[in-house]
């Protein structure tokens, strides 16, 4: 039996009868302990084996109830299976195109099987429609639970995760039974994850690895009590999150730039000051790409008036490919930022910091970039330049990485793809450097906007529109715009409240190019003005420049 299994086994039989999850919060709340959920996956695990499932095999999952898909997942795993959980239909979402991408993830996976969950049952008749099988996770919890787990080695798939992309083109990265274990006991370790006291409470989609691995797996795994609410119940009500945390007692949480600059609005706006306890918390992370102090200080001043600690924001830098996490920042340590000269930075690869007290901080001669700690054990982290050479300290190059915890490869349409070089290392397309060892992240090497030599980052530029009045918070894009020619230029695609109004869209546009134009020294070709919702996203809510400057350029040209 893999470690990760044996693990998850031996906590549902010890601390797994007094710890569990919570879920259907706000409305129906039930509590289950790991036990029950154990029990539960037994029986799903049961009813998938005398159907005929054998170990080895892939199966999808497509549920949104977390009460369905924590057991579903284990039962999976009991079976001897991989887990690939389906990007989910939206209501604006072309359910014969949803249908068609469904079948090319599961030809690509190798798998005939859908397991069917609360609230896509409806989904049933469209599934049967375009030939493809299924079973309802209900009726196989009803099932008789299997006698003994199905053994499994360490190299064995555990997940498939599909990757942010396009569901057209889908990839999948390869996570094996030696991959979860490593890089789940790795976190654990390094955020001093204690079962006894802590409690998470997340609401991230468990189609996202953060939100399956970060806040699904590991406490299920190591018996550490989870309140788990879904994206469209914190969407409803955004205040549900600090409620959760004040009423459980929550001590980890984790979310994205967005949801810590709305929280943090939300939390400034409350009258009492006794509404909320957040005096527990001691992990707040944060993963994004990039970390936008903004949003982090508006959540920190916000929760301060309810006793949140400031140091509790968890800067992390983390990927599929890593099966999750590669670096978490120090315990306690807060947001540091890393302020480097802009000139070096941009026209030779080299950051260069610049002191406490100097006064270019706050300038345009400054760029500033969230330290995201050292990498996690097992895991190595090297620079390195576009000759191949690897790169010295803080010096900017591509970020590789080698480890237990690195997938072998991935899935795609055409068949599997090594993700590793002949020395274990892959490359990551994130642009960065080092710093007394610990990893900066400057943007991703598709992204950077190369200007007369200069390389521009467009989380630069995004963050000067964003500080603009009328820009929504983490809705400005810089997109490049002729890539790799002598031309290359870039725009900006934004969303706004007043997109419509034709004043107010030419006071943004004019202000989001004085602002942009101090900030980075570049002027951009067009400045675009849309309404909320407009931007394309990935499945996890991150914004896609490359589609942005695909399906917007014509009305840049119009500009």
């Amino acid at each position: 039996m893999s470690r990760f299994v044996d693990t998850m086994i031996a906590s549902a039989e010890a601390g797994g009868q007094q710890r569990g999850m919570v879920t259907g919060e706000p409305s129906e709340p039930v509590r289950r302990t790991w036990t029950e959920v154990h029990e539960r996956a037994r029986r799903l695990a049961g009813g998938l084996t005398a159907g005929g499932f054998e170990s080895g095999g892939a199966v999808a999952v497509l549920a949104a109830a977390p009460e369905l898909i924590a057991p579903t997942v284990q039962g999976v795993w009991l079976s001897g299976g991989s887990v690939t959980m389906l990007h989910q239909p939206t209501p604006r979402t072309d359910l014969a195109r949803w249908a068609e991408d469904t079948l090319q993830v599961l030809r690509m996976i190798g798998s005939d099987l859908v397991l069917l969950g609360e609230p896509f049952g409806q989904l049933a008749p469209v599934l049967e429609q375009n030939g493809i099988s299924y079973r309802t996770i209900e009726d196989l919890l009803e099932s008789d639970p299997i006698a003994e787990p199905v053994a499994v080695d360490e190299d064995a798939m555990a997940l498939l995760q599909l990757t942010s992309g396009s569901t057209a083109e889908p990839k999948a990265v390869r996570i094996t039974h030696g991959n979860l274990y490593d890089n789940i006991s790795a976190m654990a370790r390094r955020s001093n994850l204690d079962p006894d006291s802590d409690v998470m409470v997340s609401w991230l989609p468990t189609f996202h690895d953060m939100g399956m691995v970060g806040f699904l797996t590991v406490p299920m795994t190591f018996g550490v009590e989870l309140v788990k609410v879904t994206p469209v119940e914190f969407l409803t009500s955004p205040l549900l999150w600090p409620d959760l945390i004040t009423r459980y007692r929550g001590t980890i949480t984790a979310a994205p730039n967005f949801a810590y600059a709305i929280v943090g609005r939300r939390l400034a706006r409350v009258d009492d000051d006794a509404a909320y306890d957040l005096s527990r918390m001691r992990i707040a992370l944060n993963g994004a790409e990039p970390i936008d102090e903004t949003a982090v200080r508006t959540f920190t001043e916000a929760g301060a008036r309810f006793g949140m600690p400031a140091e509790c924001v968890f800067p992390a830098y983390g990927l599929a490919e890593a099966t999750l996490a590669v670096s978490f920042a120090p315990l306690l340590s807060g947001l540091t930022v890393d302020v480097v000269e802009a000139e070096p930075l941009e026209a030779q690869n080299r950051a260069v910091p610049v002191p406490e007290g100097d006064e270019r901080r706050g300038t345009e001669q400054v760029r500033g970039f969230a330290v995201l700690g050292r990498p996690l054990d097992g895991i190595e982290a090297q620079i390195v330049g576009e000759d191949g050479a690897v790169r010295g300290e803080r010096e900017v190059g591509e970020i590789r990485l080698r480890g237990a915890a690195i997938t072998p490869g991935y899935l795609t349409v055409d068949g599997p793809v090594d993700t590793q070089d002949a020395d274990g290392w892959f490359a990551t397309g994130d642009i960065g450097y080092l710093a007394d060892g610990q990893i900066v992240i400057c943007g991703r090497s598709k992204d950077v906007i190369i200007l007369g030599g200069r390389n521009v980052y467009p989380t630069d530029v995004e963050r000067a529109a964003g500080g603009v009045e009328g820009v929504r918070a983490g809705n400005a894009v810089a997109v490049r715009i002729d890539a790799g020619t002598r031309r290359e230029r870039f725009a900006v695609v934004l969303e706004s409240k007043s997109a419509g109004d034709e004043a107010e869209e030419a006071r943004i546009v004019k202000e989001v190019t004085a602002r942009v134009r101090d900030a980075v020294d570049a002027r951009p070709y067009a400045v675009v003005v849309l309404p909320t919702g407009s931007l394309p996203k990935t499945p996890s809510g991150k914004v896609q420049r490359a589609a942005t400057a695909e399906q917007y350029r014509d009305r840049m040209d119009a500009q």
